[in-house]
């Protein structure tokens, strides 16, 4: 495992935790925010993958899964 795994994985599961708040909260993020942010991650997690920096491909995918759950909440919102 390289260390820049390591790095990006811890940076992305605080991502994960950062965002909680507004997963159970009230507020939520604009709908094209969420889905474009959504988008661009999952992109990320296979950019990752291709690198074989499986620890941020996971953690990538649980952001980029967060971010599109986000995307839903406020699109059912509406």
């Amino acid at each position: 495992m390289h260390w820049q795994d390591i790095v990006l994985s811890i940076g992305q599961y605080i991502f994960v935790i950062a965002l909680l708040p507004s997963v159970f909260g009230k507020d939520k993020p604009a709908l094209s925010s969420s889905l474009l942010t959504g988008t661009v991650l999952g992109v990320f997690s296979v950019v990752y993958a291709t690198l074989g920096l499986w620890s941020s491909t996971v953690a990538s995918i649980l952001v980029t899964a967060t971010w599109l759950l986000l995307a839903w909440q406020q699109y059912r919102k509406k």
